[in-house]
C-alpha cells in the first residue's frame, strides 16, 4: 500500500487520495498485481537474481509489458535487484538520491521490497512517497524528484524505457527539505 506524506506531516493511504494529491504533476500511480504463479513467488523471495532468473521474472510479467508497448510505446525493459549485499549499493543510489529530473520519464512496476520517491509540486511543496509490491509508478518526464531506499534497503522493479537517452539525471538546484520523512516507518 502506497504512503504518501506531505510537509506537515499528513499521511495518505487510500491511492485515490494520494492520485488527487499527485495530480498536478501527471503522475500515475497504480496497483498490478503480480499473480499467483509459484514459480515467480520463489523468485522474488530471494535476494539476488542471476540474469537467467531475471528473465524468467520478466517473462512471467511480460502482460504487462506487452500493454505498455501497445499504448504507450516502451520498447524494452529490465529488472533492477538491490539488496543491502550489493557492493557499493549507496554509491549507486547516490546518483539519485538528490532532486533531478529525466529526459524521459521514470517508469517502475515494484514487485518486492520498497522504495521512496521525493517530488517538488507545481507550489515548492515537497512530498514522499513509498512505493511497495504491486505497484506501478510513471513519472513523467522534467519532474523534479529524488529516490532512495527504505531501511530494508531491498527492491526488486521492473523498468520500463521508451529508449536510453534520457536516463542520465539531471540535477537541479532544488533542495530536498522533507528530510527522508517516510523513512521512520
Amino acid at each position: 500500500m502506497a504512503i504518501l506524506q506531505l510537509e506537515d506531516k499528513t499521511r495518505h493511504t487510500d491511492l485515490n487520495n494520494i492520485t488527487q494529491e499527485l495530480a498536478p504533476l501527471n503522475i500515475q500511480l497504480n496497483r498490478w498485481a503480480v499473480g499467483d504463479n509459484r514459480q515467480l513467488h520463489q523468485l522474488l523471495a530471494q535476494d539476488s537474481l542471476s540474469e537467467d532468473e531475471k528473465e524468467q521474472v520478466l517473462t512471467l510479467l511480460d502482460s504487462y509489458f506487452k500493454q505498455l508497448q501497445q499504448t504507450a510505446g516502451y520498447q524494452t525493459r529490465d529488472l533492477i535487484v538491490l539488496h543491502p549485499g550489493i557492493p557499493n549499493l549507496d554509491a549507486m543510489l547516490s546518483k539519485f538520491d538528490k532532486i533531478h529530473i529525466h529526459a524521459e520519464d521514470e517508469v517502475r512496476y515494484i514487485i518486492d521490497g520498497e522504495g521512496i520517491f521525493g517530488f517538488v509540486r507545481p507550489d515548492g511543496s515537497q512530498v514522499e512517497l513509498t512505493v511497495q509490491p504491486e505497484e506501478y509508478i510513471n513519472v513523467p518526464a522534467g519532474t523534479e524528484h529524488w529516490f532512495y531506499l527504505t531501511p530494508a534497503r531491498r527492491i526488486k522493479a521492473v523498468r520500463y524505457f521508451t529508449g536510453t537517452q534520457g536516463w542520465t539525471p539531471e540535477y537541479t538546484r532544488t533542495e530536498i527539505r522533507t528530510s527522508k520523512v517516510t523513512s521512520d516507518q
